[in-house]
């Protein structure tokens, strides 16, 4: 069995962005790439430095809070003994860069095998 692929999403400039007049628009890509990762099984977290009301309320707007298993305030400190570009397993999609699930297996896969 595999293991369970996790997945972090951004609110802001990810799966909305603001208009000129100050009003979200969805990011129709993203939002459809998130529900296809959640029927092939990913974790999905939706995350912002909005915070947790503001991630959850936003996916909720959207229709796609029940794809998430959960909702987080992004960092503002971590503490690790690893700095995040060193994070074993670690790969950092843009939005204008989505891939496939199996391409983010393959690559999470990689790095993993590229650590031993």
């Amino acid at each position: 069995m595999t293991e369970p692929l996790y997945i972090y999403v951004d609110v802001d400039d990810t799966l909305i962005r603001k208009s000129g007049d100050g009003c979200e628009e969805p990011v129709q890509k993203v939002i459809d790439h998130v529900c296809d990762l959640h029927r092939q099984g990913a974790l999905l977290y939706c995350w912002s430095t909005g915070g947790e009301d503001h991630a959850r309320s936003t996916a909720q707007k959207l229709g796609i809070e029940d794809c998430f298993t959960g909702f987080l305030h992004k960092p503002q400190v971590f503490i690790d003994d690893e700095r995040a570009e060193e994070w074993p397993h670690f790969v950092h999609v843009s939005p204008e860069h989505l891939r496939s699930f199996e391409a983010y297996q393959t690559e999470v896969r990689e790095k993993k095998d590229g650590e031993t």
